[in-house]
């Protein structure tokens, strides 16, 4: 593998097959990433495309200030959290509802429930989908790098631009609020 610093300068010099180690450096990562916040494969392995194509635009902008990694990141997350907000925000949740050990809700989510209770559930349904939507974004992103992805908060702060602090104080308030109202919603 060629210098670090050598491969950079052919990959902002657009060339292809320093492209291609990049892809495959990086891709299934950010694959993973993408996966992590829309929970559908396709639309994972379509988004990463896009950040790839993004990245190899924009690659002549990029400042070794941070590490290539971090800064492919926030090109990930930013491109999931438009693709989002396109889905007007429509999530799927029943690894939510596992991770944050509610299985009632996992369940129901799932397809584990009666036939008879189905009206009943899409209106749980939508009710959970409407608190989920009620994080703000940087909420939402704390929480998936760290709960889903598994980020260290370090990494995470990296990737939001931020400190440890801050990330621990979104991670924290994520949780508390996404779970207070899915246990409300469970309840009802």
């Amino acid at each position: 593998m060629m210098e670090e610093a050598a491969w950079l300068r052919l990959l902002s010099s657009g060339d292809s097959s320093a492209f291609n180690v990049l892809v495959k450096r990086y891709g299934q990562r950010v694959i993973n990433t993408c996966f992590r916040f829309l929970l559908d494969k396709q639309d994972a392995e379509d988004i990463s495309q896009e950040v790839f194509i993004e990245v190899f635009h924009s690659i002549k902008f990029f400042r070794a200030d941070a590490k290539l990694s971090t800064w492919i990141y926030r090109i990930a997350v930013t491109k999931c959290l438009d693709e989002i907000k396109k889905r007007n925000r429509k999530k799927r949740i029943t690894s939510m509802g596992k991770m944050l050990h509610l299985d009632e809700i996992a369940n129901w989510i799932a397809g584990g429930a009666m036939p008879d209770k189905q009206i009943q559930e899409q209106e749980k349904m939508k009710e959970v989908m409407e608190a989920l939507n009620t994080l703000p974004d940087s909420q939402r992103v704390a929480f998936t790098l760290s709960k889903i992805n598994g980020y260290t908060n370090a990494e995470i702060a990296e990737i939001m631009n931020t400190n440890t602090i801050a990330i621990e104080s979104l991670v924290y308030r994520a949780k508390k609020k996404i779970g207070i109202v899915l246990e409300m919603i469970i309840k009802a």
